[in-house]
């Protein structure tokens, strides 16, 4: 029977599409290795030789060495390992265009740097990482978690610091896990599936299943005390002896001096979380003292936040659903919640560990006492038996960072909105430097702790490191007098540089990791962007340039550049800072 006209004009055209596709797929993965051998250093020549690319023959790229195909008559790749050859460079982000890449293993070489935080972007469908064994720095990025194919992940043998993110939770794939041998630190995940020591050794900061629980060794209060009170006398002395017997030293060395000092006897005090043998121990201000000590302090702080019941709490989570999960942090899970009388909440969910007793409490101390319209209302706390929870008001358009930096498609955030963040979170943290009763220093200022609500008004949240002194300069958790001078130079302008670094993240949209290293190492690149015709930069986001704008744009990038400077005493000061970006946004009605 002879097939009808139409049909086989059907089927023709169904024929080339198909044919189409797979050239433009073979095309996609001729790109990818074309990218990843000019982005690694080959010293041995182990691979690039063979990695010729000279060829029209399909499958010519399944002879490369490393390289294995879903056919050997096509050019897919399949896998790619590049294994204990000594190469050297960064994450290859080429793999991109791997559309169908199932196994990347770069073990045992000598590559640097940080793992991609769009790692899920790069190597949506893969099904194993293998980076063991090589020089990789950093965090690692919780957007693993959106790898959902992933079922065996080895990052051990590396320079990896920080939290093991709690999200990779998430991955129930997941058969094979290692972070071994590296600087991590803080709880490890409840992971859905049985891991051994052997995946976790190494990292002397870690705790919790299947390594030692996470317990305090309580120090006894004579010790404590002669610590604290041996640490505020060297402290005195020396920055008497710094600011009247060396009047010669340069402001800059010797503001560097005593802020190193400090931070290490004071600051860090307050971030028991470290790497070594002892990191269990933790600060003597346990929950218990907060709830049942009879200061003029603590009642006033229980007057401001009020003690909500778990049963509540738990009800208004549908039992701490997964379903209701809207965030993860290095402390705890956050929830959407509603209450009994509709209000919707954010609840934070502690992880149970006393290594975060001291954040909840500066939390509690610092939030309880401060209401501004652009700090994250605080509306009550819970402790019961293990659980310690803070209730938030719900934010509905999430955090500045996946705002800037979505999952899926980015969507248009025009210039006018971008400036009414910056003004908010400038007005912000000049209330909380220059609050007449209590000057509040953030110290973790970054588009993650940005919420914003139904109107896209910034709120600063996330007060957990915060430093609060108060009026008479005296630093509020101990009872050192601190220069106003040092304050100023070591702390307020940290914030400052912090702000720098977001309003940059703003313009850009570039990663604020990769913003801080160029501005840490002073590179030169970030001032050629202030000198910069905007529309030639290349570094302003594509979508804010030629609107009408260029000239804002430019001078707030100038002020982010200021803001950003590596030495402390050539930033301005946040209420300057306002001030300025303050009289743009007047003009869309901001302000």
């Amino acid at each position: 029977m002879e097939m009808a006209p139409n049909t086989r004009l059907v089927l023709h055209a169904f024929s080339w599409s198909l044919l189409a596709a797979i050239s433009i797929c073979s095309q996609n993965d001729i790109a990818c290795l074309k990218s990843i051998r000019a982005s690694l250093d080959d010293p041995h020549d182990y691979f690039k030789s063979s990695w010729n690319f000279n060829n029209d023959k399909e499958g010519f790229i399944c002879n490369f060495v490393g390289i294995e195909c879903w056919h050997t008559d096509d050019n897919e790749v399949l896998n790619i390992r590049l294994t204990n050859m000594g190469l050297k460079g960064q994450f290859p982000l080429g793999i991109v265009k791997c559309k169908r890449l199932m196994r990347l293993d770069l073990s045992n070489n000598q590559l640097s740097g940080p793992i991609p935080s769009n790692i899920s972007k790069l190597f949506r469908f893969g099904t194993a990482i293998d980076i063991s064994s090589n020089r990789f720095s950093g965090n690692i990025p919780k957007r693993i978690a959106n790898c959902t194919f992933l079922n065996s992940l080895n990052l051990s043998n590396n320079q990896l610091t920080g939290f093991i993110p709690p999200e990779l939770i998430l991955l129930h794939r997941m058969k094979n896990f290692s972070v071994a041998n590296n600087q991590l630190y803080g709880p490890v995940p409840l992971f859905n599936l049985s891991l051994s020591k052997d995946s976790f050794v190494g990292n002397p900061g870690l705790c919790g299943n299947p390594l030692e629980p996470c317990i305090d060794h309580k120090n006894s209060p004579f010790k404590n005390g002669f610590i604290i009170g041996y640490s505020v006398s060297v402290v005195s002395v020396i920055t008497i002896f710094m600011f009247y017997f060396v009047p010669c030293m340069h402001r800059n060395e010797r503001n560097k001096l005593l802020r190193h000092f400090i931070l290490n006897l004071i600051w860090n005090r307050t971030r028991k979380v470290n790497m070594t043998q002892n990191s269990h121990q933790t600060s003597q201000m346990v929950l218990p003292d907060i709830l049942h000590e009879t200061s003029r302090e603590t009642s006033m702080l229980m007057e401001l936040v009020s003690r909500m019941s778990y049963s509540d709490l738990y009800e208004a989570t549908n039992g701490f659903s997964a379903e209701n999960i809207i965030g993860h942090g290095q402390m705890g899970t956050t929830y959407k919640a509603t209450s009994s009388n509709g209000c919707l909440l954010a609840i934070k969910r502690l992880f149970d560990t006393q290594k975060f007793d001291e954040h909840f409490i500066t939390e509690l101390k610092t939030l309880g006492r401060l209401r501004h319209d652009n700090l994250v209302p605080l509306l009550g706390f819970c402790i019961e038996s293990k659980e310690k929870l803070l209730v938030y008001k719900y934010m509905s358009n999430g955090n500045l960072y996946d705002l800037l930096h979505p999952l899926e498609k980015r969507r248009t955030i025009g210039w006018p909105l971008r400036l009414k963040i910056a003004c908010g979170v400038a007005e912000g943290l000049v209330w909380l430097h220059q609050n007449c009763n209590y000057k509040v220093i953030h110290l973790d200022i970054c588009s993650r702790c940005i919420l914003l609500d139904q109107n896209f008004e910034p709120k600063i949240s996330n007060f957990s490191e915060a430093m609060l002194m108060k009026s008479n300069n005296r630093y509020w958790s101990s009872s050192f007098d601190m220069d106003s001078e040092f304050w100023e130079s070591s702390f307020v302008k940290e914030d400052v540089y912090r702000f720098g670094i977001l309003v940059l993240e703003l313009i850009s949209r570039k990663e604020p990791s990769e913003l801080t290293d160029l501005a840490r190492s002073g590179d030169e690149s970030i001032g050629k962007w202030v000198v910069d015709d905007v529309k030639s930069s290349g570094f302003v986001d594509g979508g804010l340039v030629g609107h009408g704008f260029d000239v804002e744009i430019f001078e707030i990038l100038r002020v982010a550049w200021n803001c950003a400077q590596p030495n402390s005493d050539a930033r301005p000061a946040m209420l300057q800072v306002h001030k300025i970006i303050n009289g743009f946004s007047k003009k869309y009605g901001y302000g």
